[in-house]
């Protein structure tokens, strides 16, 4: 009797919960001699072969066929021109991205991460842009920008703030120097470093003179000479001479 139920409601069980559920009560029934070892046994099978079934009828809801995740996949990242990355890269290398002392540790697609790194935290305070957009920037692949940034993190030349959330796409992580001769590097860039870390610059404001009221004229009232009188009031003041004793006097023709 006991054989007989258990055997209909398995094939009647939709889910895998009701199954275990039946698992556990075929075993609570052999340990108390309710049923033999072959009806047990023939249960057990039974539960085996449903559950299969149940599992193979079971869909992920919303995901296609073939993929494992919701989101799309990744496009592969490759420079256009690798000559070009190639020299971007260097470029950046070679351009003083951090003091010498920090940047000996580093290789020449290191800097140039870094060197990106340097520049948004100059910029902004901090650097939030995604791995992808920092390694296109540099000329180097994802890869090595990600193993770049742990290797400066693990310096302690700056930190990692991840943005994670459940159930969707996470937020580009927020890097932040803390490096102390790094920050001082950039303050010292020159046109590569941030308003942020300059403080407030400034220069003294400057005031025009007052001319007063722009519509008042001046007139000249004093007559204006013709070009035959001032000719000969130069010609009466060229005759004036200073003698040696001090005196005036006309000078002989």
């Amino acid at each position: 009797m006991f054989h007989a139920t258990m055997r209909s409601a398995i094939e009647a069980a939709r889910t895998l919960a009701q199954l275990d559920d039946l698992s556990r009560k075929i075993w609570q029934a052999h340990a108390a001699e309710t049923v033999t070892d072959a009806e047990a046994q023939g249960l057990a099978e039974s539960l085996h072969t449903r559950r299969n079934a149940i599992r193979e009828a079971v869909t992920p809801v919303g995901i296609p066929l073939g993929r494992v995740t919701l989101f799309p996949a990744k496009r592969l990242q490759r420079a256009p021109e690798r000559s070009v990355a190639i020299e971007r890269r260097r470029r950046l290398a070679f351009s003083g991205p951090m003091p010498p002392a920090l940047g000996s540790r580093f290789t020449t697609g290191q800097l140039a991460v870094l060197r990106i790194v340097g520049d948004e935290v100059a910029r902004n305070g901090a650097c939030g842009l995604c791995i992808d957009a920092i390694a296109a920037r540099a000329g180097v692949c994802r890869r090595l920008a990600q193993a770049a940034i742990r290797l400066a993190e693990g310096d302690g030349l700056l930190t990692i703030q991840e943005r994670r959330h459940q159930g969707r796409k996470s937020d580009p992580n927020v890097i932040r120097i803390i490096s102390r001769e790094w920050l001082a590097w950039l303050r010292r860039g020159g046109r590569s470093a941030a308003p942020a870390l300059w403080g407030s610059i400034g220069c003294k404001p400057m005031h025009p003179t007052d001319r007063g009221d722009p519509q008042r004229q001046v007139v000249d009232t004093a007559p204006s000479k013709g070009c035959r009188q001032a000719a000969g009031d130069l010609d009466r003041s060229g005759r004036t001479r200073i003698l040696a004793g001090g005196e005036t006097g006309r000078a002989m023709r």
